[in-house]
């Protein structure tokens, strides 16, 4: 399985940069980044232009987990779960996607076949990636039966 993240805005170096790249370097899954420059859409219509690009760039045939406040709050054990049985199902392509400051578009969450919420409480949108990366190396944890998720 080939992991996917399409996110708007780009990640500078930071203590948000570093957090991502802390777990990128752990997971063993091949892991894609394909980030979205916010900075051309100006402020009228971002959203929706954004979405747009979010849309284009979802690989053919891939699975799309949208990560939106209005999602479901799936615990790590259900998130990898439902990783592992997409992964035994021989999908190939498992895409995440992290919208802007406004939030992903009504179109990007229709075409999501899964809609995440790290919990109730708005989280930065540059946060999000580090905080994703987590949890699918968590997920590879779990799966493998590795005592991380416990410890």
């Amino acid at each position: 399985m080939r992991f996917h993240i399409i996110a708007v805005g780009r990640l500078r170096r930071s203590v948000e940069g570093d957090l991502f790249e802390h777990f990128q370097c752990r997971i063993r899954w091949p892991l894609d980044i394909h980030e979205i420059d916010d900075r051309k859409f100006g402020t009228n219509g971002r959203k929706t232009r954004e979405g747009q690009s979010i849309l284009a760039a979802i690989p053919e045939g891939a699975i799309v987990a949208a990560l939106d406040e209005t999602g479901r709050d799936l615990g790590s054990n259900n998130l990898a779960t439902q990783i592992g049985e997409w992964q035994d199902f021989g999908i190939s392509d498992l895409t995440f996607v992290i919208g802007g400051a406004e939030g992903l578009s009504e179109d990007v969450l229709r075409r999501a076949d899964l809609v995440l919420a790290f919990g109730r409480a708005t989280w930065p949108h540059l946060l999000v990636r580090g905080m994703l990366a987590e949890q699918l190396y968590r997920t590879q944890q779990i799966l493998a039966g590795h005592p991380y998720h416990r410890a």
